[in-house]
């Protein structure tokens, strides 16, 4: 039967010389508990004494997490006992603390982040912010276990700061698009029955983008997908890139450039999807509905098999989010 250490509640944050252990010993018959035991280990960060005996830094999150690892190997039918430990010396308190040093994985995570450049003007520069994007997600649970602060944790974030403000600048460029002054007009026949061309991958700017075109730009629109090498045709409308026609500026994703240009940005219901699909191009919280949008969107990828069918997916989800934000004007108004 599990059986919690009689510890007090509270330890000297500074005495580096207090750990806590968990002596387990799992059920053999059990694989998928024994699964996720050993997942739980890791997510707090554990070290390993040896086979089923585990080591944390004494603190009082460090407690309620080993704690609801002893009650689950019990509820298993496993045993474990948490024990409040203190090392011998200094020596063994400097072994204890190597074992939780996470140096070599922000040195790892470091040369991911550089080894980036080498994308720079070869792959298109949303795809680099997207793998990114996971380097500081690797780099926020690194530092959630850094119980003792790794020296090489400030440059870590440095280069994956740096990084993110040069890809930034490259997706949102501070001189304006190169596009049609805003206001282009609906009527305007340059834009009808024209073949516009983007890249790929599709991203969630793209694909909101190619909906919108053909929703309320060119219904008869025909899309071109471009891979990284290949020219955009010289009479297509190209958006979504570096040196589109329309395309990122400082402040706004290119589904927001094709509501100004297009004198859609006064619809609602567009505005309110422009602010979802800047929030999860740009990876900005704050937009409650921009999860969901995202597993939709997921899903719609995971359903297609090439392009085309993967933006007639997204087109159903887009379709359903304006029809939901859409408001009938009232009789009689303006």
């Amino acid at each position: 039967m599990a059986r919690a250490a009689t510890a007090p509640d509270e330890a000297p944050a500074a005495d580096h010389r207090r750990w806590l252990a968990v002596v387990a010993q799992l059920p053999v018959d059990d694989a998928a508990g024994r699964m996720k035991v050993l997942r739980m280990l890791e997510t707090l960060g554990c070290a390993v004494l040896r086979d089923g005996v585990y080591l944390l830094p004494e603190s009082t999150e460090s407690r309620r997490g080993l704690q609801r690892l002893v009650d689950y190997v019990a509820r298993i039918h496993g045993s474990a006992h948490l024990l409040a430990v203190r090392s011998a010396d200094d020596a063994q308190t400097k072994q204890f603390r190597g074992m939780f040093d996470r140096s070599a994985k922000y040195r790892e995570l470091t040369k991911t982040i550089q080894s980036l450049e080498a994308g720079f003007g070869v792959s298109d520069p949303a795809a680099i912010r997207h793998v990114l994007a996971k380097q500081r997600q690797e780099f926020d649970a690194i530092a959630t276990l850094d119980f003792f602060g790794s020296p090489l944790k400030a440059k870590a974030e440095s280069v994956l700061t740096e990084m993110e403000a040069r890809v930034h600048a490259m997706i949102f460029p501070d001189e304006a698009p190169r596009a049609p002054a805003a206001g282009v007009a609906r009527a305007n026949r340059k834009y009808f029955r024209r073949a516009w061309a983007t890249r790929t991958p599709l991203f969630v700017d793209r694909l909101a983008s190619a909906w919108l075109i053909r929703r309320f730009i060119d219904p008869e629109a025909v899309m071109v997908w471009l891979d990284a090498r290949k020219p955009c045709p010289a009479t297509a409308v190209s958006f979504g890139f570096e040196g589109a026609t329309f395309r990122n500026s400082r402040h706004r994703v290119t589904y927001e450039e094709l509501l100004a240009s297009f004198k859609l940005e006064r619809n609602a219901a567009l505005a309110r999807i422009g602010r979802i699909v800047h929030a999860l191009d740009t990876n900005e919280p704050g937009v409650a509905e921009a999860a969901g949008v995202a597993t939709l969107l997921n899903g719609a990828k995971r359903r297609a098999e090439n392009d085309d069918q993967l933006l007639a997916e997204s087109e159903k989800t887009f379709d359903l989010l304006y029809e939901a934000y859409f408001e009938v004007p009232a009789k009689g108004a303006a």
